[in-house]
């Protein structure tokens, strides 16, 4: 009995430190078991969207606005849920993931969801992303680091586009207008806020700045 009672306190003993080494670790980073899972599956993405690559640099040829929302929403017509929509870049966060098409709970396991109800980036419209903070990969663990311009860059097959952050606020998880059009070409991250919290949302908002042509098309 007494050898017995050793080994279930030795178990307890180090299942308690594995908890607390997982606890640590997502308060210190991200929880480190759906970050494999999420790591993976953007190792599978990462084949199926366009590579890290920056816009066109001032003064070199850009895509024009009429041709860039013809092509977006001729993407959009195409695209399927659950799908590999683009990758999206934080250049000043050094961050970069394959974007899925999706806002649910399966989807947002695999990298950031692009709201199916939203334009793609280009189509003169907003396009909006959401994405988790604390586990799967927490892709927009630190979005409230981005500052008024920013750049915030998106590669799609059929162009690379440049943002700049506008703003960001904190709203209700029931506000829906910030994905709303606004006339213009916006790009809207959601995530929810504060950490460890779903209580309310952080959004970053940027707008537009230059589009080109992925490499080997014009």
């Amino acid at each position: 009995m007494r050898a017995v009672a050793r080994f279930v306190s030795a178990v307890m003993a180090v299942s308690g430190a594995l908890l607390v080494a997982d606890a640590a670790a997502t308060l210190l980073w991200q929880e480190p078991l759906s970050a494999l899972v999420a790591g993976r599956e953007q190792a599978a993405l990462a084949a199926t969207v366009p590579p890290r690559a920056p816009p066109p640099a001032p003064g070199a040829p850009t895509l024009a606005r009429e041709e860039l929302a013809t092509r977006a929403r001729a993407a959009k017509r195409a695209l399927r849920p659950g799908e590999a929509v683009g990758r999206l870049s934080l250049p000043t966060l050094d961050r970069s993931y394959a974007i899925v098409e999706g806002t649910d709970v399966e989807t947002l396991r695999r990298g950031p969801g692009h709201y199916p109800r939203t334009s793609l980036p280009g189509a003169g419209a907003t396009a909006g992303v959401a994405g988790h903070r604390t586990t799967y990969g927490a892709p927009f663990r630190t979005i409230n680091r981005l500052r008024r311009g920013d750049p915030v860059d998106v590669a799609m097959p059929y162009a690379n586009l440049r943002y700049r952050v506008e703003g960001a606020r904190v709203v209700s998880p029931r506000a829906l207008w910030v994905v709303a059009p606004r006339g213009y070409d916006r790009l809207v991250l959601t995530a929810c806020h504060p950490l460890y919290s779903a209580a309310q949302r952080i959004v970053v908002f940027a707008r537009l700045e230059r589009a080109g042509a992925p490499q080997g098309r014009s």
